[in-house]
């Protein structure tokens, strides 16, 4: 099977039927000597995604929101407010009380993007699904994997 046919497949079904147009043309892809599947895809030398054991893709922000072009996609994501948006560019966890917005899709332990003003900052594995995340006042929704780590006071009010 062609290995980018593979990958746009995952993508739809992870993330939505449509999202894997999005992707980008030129990809390059590094695969396992031992196994010969597929390690990780990047584009233009940055990092878009790994694939996991267990089929999933660990997303990076980067792609992430390069998928964001796909309305299919935001049903995915959740998104935060001022307050907690320095903390989590800086890799800490997203707490209930934070999120203004949550996606449809938003299911537990999935890899679920953080937005602040319509931008990634974050990707995470989400603990609570799109459901009981509005329910709670307290605890965490989505712990951070991967950030934009950026110096603070580099979000505008």
């Amino acid at each position: 099977m062609d290995q980018i046919l593979k990958l746009q497949y995952s993508l739809d079904a992870l993330f939505g039927n449509g999202v894997s147009k999005c992707l980008p043309k030129n990809i390059e892809m590094t695969f396992s000597r031992k196994t010969g599947r597929i390690r990780t895809i990047s584009h233009e030398g940055k990092l878009l995604c790994t694939l996991r054991i267990d089929g999933g893709l660990a997303i990076s922000p980067y792609f992430a929101q390069i998928l964001l072009k796909s309305k299919t996609f935001k049903e995915n994501c959740v998104e935060i407010n001022q307050d907690a948006a320095p903390f989590v560019m800086e890799g800490k966890s997203v707490f209930c009380k934070h999120i203004v917005w949550c996606g449809n899709k938003v299911r537990i332990s999935a890899d679920t993007p953080v937005l602040f003003k319509d931008r990634v900052i974050a990707v995470g594995k989400a603990v609570l699904s799109h459901e009981m995340i509005p329910d709670f006042n307290r605890g965490v929704a989505i712990k951070v994997r991967d950030s934009l780590k950026s110096p603070k006071g580099e979000i505008e009010p």
